[in-house]
């Protein structure tokens, strides 16, 4: 986990050498909570609701519309 940690946080680093701060940072907040919600629904059985797909898709939205802003 510290190691994907890491390599996250690198990856950030690089990121913003091009991206500004706010836009980068959402990116990578959002990748997490995805990742994270679709490891819980895939490893842990948690049900997936249509509210949670559909937060999924909006989070997953934003982010690409945030990129698209640049």
């Amino acid at each position: 986990m510290l190691g994907a940690f890491g390599f996250s946080l690198a990856l950030l680093s690089m990121a913003l050498e091009t991206i500004p701060l706010g836009v980068a940072y959402s990116i990578w907040t959002g990748i997490g909570t995805i990742g994270t919600a679709v490891v819980d629904i895939l490893f842990f059985k948690e049900r997936p609701s249509l509210l949670r797909i559909v937060c999924m898709v909006g989070i997953i939205g934003t982010v690409i519309g945030l990129r698209l802003t640049l």
